[in-house]
């Protein structure tokens, strides 16, 4: 029997899961942390590469060695503790992997709940990001993470959640998330659409980003020589058109910005540096590098470049 947890079931405890039970449970919905993904606005990870993973089709990265990802789960609960000191609020695990009562596929873990706020119970999101990281928590909560809280508060029904960051090192904020009906019936409308290309095991988009260039390698890493005559799919030709057109463009804009680059440059002569209204160039000579002479290597000591070679698979290339 499922017990519940506000608008949700918990599906099961993570204190007795090991983790590739875990793993397993995770691979059968949308987590809070895919949420960003399966709505294409992640600026490090694909649909398609989320759609691999949850299909089966290419594991998930293993960051189970990541530094990033061991200071954030180190710190987790010395920042709760510091989070419930400064609000007067009372904090508590929450040990469970969470399921959305009405959309089964959507799951959910907390950092930790939130006790005693006059607007009820509060989920808290605990964050660690570095010194280049801290422009994007300027302008509020990045635009991911505002997904993955959404996400937690579509899953629990509760009605606020708080996110507390603390950058590089030293600077340690709360930010407030409202319940907001609207977004929440977005999101879920576009996880549901984005989970049906996992149940359907149809193949999501590519949307133009560098992983999911990787993510497109890895579905067709080897091709079979076949010829494909398109000439006859009216819709084929007109994407193909659409490429030739965007990379006339392309070719245009580099050459347009290639010549006001050499422009500045110009301008610069053997000035470092150059200011301006909206912003600085720099024109600065680089440090001489000392590299492998390969030609003279193979031509006088081809055993040692035998000796420390190595073999790096080939990937499909792409020609016009």
């Amino acid at each position: 029997m499922k017990i519940r947890y506000g608008n949700a079931f918990r599906l099961a405890d993570t204190k007795a899961l090991t983790h590739e039970q875990w793993l397993k449970i995770r691979q059968s919905g949308i987590a809070s942390s895919d949420a960003a993904v399966a709505l294409g606005l992640s600026r490090y990870k694909s649909p398609l590469s989320l759609w691999l993973e949850k299909t089966e089709r290419h594991p998930a990265a293993d960051l189970s060695d990541n530094e990033a990802v061991f200071w954030g789960s180190t710190l987790e609960p010395v920042l709760a503790y510091v989070y419930a000191k400064r609000t007067g609020l009372k904090v508590r695990r929450v040990n469970a992997v969470l399921q959305h009562s009405e959309h089964p596929f959507m799951l959910a873990n907390l950092d930790r709940e939130v006790l005693g706020h006059a607007d009820g119970i509060g989920t808290l999101e605990i964050k660690t990001a570095g010194y280049h990281s801290a422009q994007h928590w300027e302008e509020g909560i990045p635009l991911a993470y505002q997904c993955q809280v959404l996400h937690q508060l579509a899953v629990t029904g509760h009605a606020w959640a708080d996110v507390a960051v603390l950058i590089a090192g030293q600077d340690f904020r709360i930010y407030r998330v409202t319940r907001d009906e609207d977004k929440i019936a977005d999101l879920i409308a576009r996880e549901r659409a984005f989970w049906q290309h996992v149940t359907n095991d149809t193949q999501p988009e590519p949307d133009g980003s560098e992983d999911a260039a990787k993510a497109l390698q890895a579905l067709y890493p080897t091709d079979d020589s076949q010829t494909l005559d398109l000439s006859d799919s009216s819709e084929m030709n007109t994407l193909f058109d659409h490429f030739l057109n965007a990379r006339q463009q392309k070719e245009e804009a580099e050459a347009r910005e290639s010549q006001l680059k050499q422009q500045l440059q110009a301008s610069l002569g053997p000035a470092s540096t150059a200011v301006f209204q909206e912003g600085k160039v720099s024109w600065k000579k680089t440090k001489d590098r000392v590299m492998p002479d390969v030609e003279k290597l193979t031509t006088q000591h081809p055993e040692w470049l035998q000796q420390c070679s190595k073999t790096i698979p080939g990937s499909r290339r792409f020609m016009v």
